[in-house]
């Protein structure tokens, strides 16, 4: 318990004892899941700290994050980055989403071991779910990590966000060139970049890059497009 949260700390972020249970917790369930389904190359204890559990929580440092946001994670796999936001920001709404139902069942049981509240599942492709009434800008943030390029992932998220709230990208080094390409599809979704925050990963050389989106307009109605459509024409 307390090297995780010292590793925190060298990031400026304070876990309580409470908190770092709770991550302990989805850390021996993450391992022991991963036994028979395909979650995490990532198996080594400090490694799941650093590199799944800070990783995820280091958009919390820009600042756009707050306790009762509605939040959704679009292509949370196994998790990540909600899990551990909603770990360090407990009074935090959280909706997890992902195409993929045996994932969902995994974090249903995630969510019930680690005893926490106000987090929603949904088995949906983005896609569709971008296109549901009761999905569709109805969030005040969306984040999304690993999931596809930027001028594809922008496609998947910013129909989720209410207009005036944020889309926030986790990304790596390619994170420059990705937002130049994106530059149309910010302009057809009515986004624009308003802030970034550049890290390395604590402990390692894994440059992070967290990409903010202000959605200044509501989402045209031809978007999302039918699935498959963003990843085979991306804009």
């Amino acid at each position: 318990m307390n090297n995780l949260k010292e590793i925190f700390k060298k990031s400026n972020l304070e876990l309580s004892d409470y908190q770092a249970e709770q991550f302990i917790k989805y850390k021996d369930i993450l391992l022991e899941y991963n036994k028979v389904m395909n979650l995490t190359a990532i198996t080594e204890e400090e490694d799941v700290y650093v590199k799944h559990f800070l990783d995820s929580v280091l958009p919390v440092l820009t600042g756009y994050i707050e306790n009762g946001m509605n939040i959704i994670d679009v292509g949370c796999g196994a998790g990540f980055p909600s899990i551990p936001i909603k770990i360090y920001m407990p009074d935090t709404k959280f909706t997890l989403l992902d195409s993929l139902n045996k994932r969902i069942n995994f974090l249903n049981e995630v969510i019930k071991y680690t005893d926490l509240k106000d987090v929603t599942t949904v088995h949906s492709r983005a896609e569709d779910g971008g296109r549901d009434g009761n999905l569709r800008e109805k969030f005040d943030v969306c984040v999304a990590r690993a999931v596809a390029p930027l001028n594809i992932l922008l496609e998947y998220c910013t129909p989720f966000v209410r207009p005036g709230g944020y889309f926030i990208a986790l990304k790596g080094r390619e994170a420059e060139e990705e937002t130049e390409n994106a530059k149309n599809a910010m302009s057809e979704l009515k986004v624009k970049l308003c802030d970034t925050l550049n890290t390395t990963l604590h402990s390692t050389d894994n440059q992070r890059n967290i990409l903010v989106f202000k959605k200044i307009a509501n989402t045209p109605k031809q978007y999302p497009r039918n699935a498959g459509k963003p990843k085979k024409s991306p804009l």
